[in-house]
């Protein structure tokens, strides 16, 4: 078989980025952790938090829904939903007044139209499939291309197909970090407009967001090495032929 589907070189290429994957994890859960314990000043609960900035920023339009889990957290822009945890929605720290906030960052932009926002809505669909089905055309297109010499054409044919539906997936990816990045720093804006931290909170919500921000970094790192390997290694395999 001409292609090793996981080898030496693959980990060359992955590693670095599941390192930061599992780095990623261990700082939100970690950062979650601290600010959990933390109460704000105002002793006010997520949900709490929400009513407040969805009235004084024009965002009472927006539905709310307490779904289970921690960090479940997000916002349909289909729906114009914010769906909260119940750890967000219930406590009253300053890591649910991140949370909260970050989510009702995404209704601003909603609102706003901004750019990322609808093209990350856009391409989602998209994106779907190639998350799902890229990587097994990839695999059977390997497969065909490696057990006979007559099939090599289509097998390569078909495993390139894979890599452009993940593609898909990278580019959905990369097009997250700058809508979560902007939503993050709505929040920070829209907190403290409204008088809901104290200098110190802010820090704390500063340091939430970052850490929230590094899971997304790290998920684009790992689709695009993945997507650069299946390059290389397809690449390779045309010019042997």
């Amino acid at each position: 078989m001409p292609f090793l589907f996981f080898n030496i070189q693959y980990l060359i290429f992955m590693l670095p980025a599941l390192l930061l994957a599992l780095f990623a994890q261990w700082k939100i859960s970690a950062t979650y952790r601290k600010y959990s314990d933390i109460r704000n000043a105002q002793g006010l609960t997520g949900a709490d938090v929400a009513r407040v900035l969805m009235r004084n920023e024009g965002l009472d339009y927006v539905g709310v829904e307490i779904i289970p889990g921690n960090l479940t957290d997000h916002y349909d822009p289909r729906t114009k939903t914010m769906r909260l945890s119940q750890g967000s929605s219930q406590a009253s720290s300053v890591a649910a007044m991140a949370v909260v906030a970050h989510e009702l960052g995404h209704a601003q932009q909603d609102k706003q139209g901004y750019f990322w926002l609808q093209l990350r809505s856009g391409i989602v669909g998209v994106a779907n499939v190639g998350s799902n089905f890229g990587i097994i055309l990839v695999f059977i297109g390997l497969m065909l291309s490696g057990a006979t010499a007559g099939r090599g054409g289509f097998g390569l044919t078909l495993a390139w197909a894979g890599v452009l539906l993940m593609a898909g997936a990278v580019i959905f990816s990369l097009v997250t970090l700058p809508v979560e990045l902007n939503a993050s720093a709505r929040a920070r804006d829209m907190l403290a407009r409204n008088g809901l931290v104290t200098a110190q909170e802010a820090q704390g919500v500063r340091s939430m967001l970052n850490a929230a921000a590094l899971t997304y970094i790290a998920a684009a790192a790992q689709a695009v090495m993945q997507l650069l390997y299946f390059v290389t290694l397809l690449s390779g395999g045309s010019r042997r032929r």
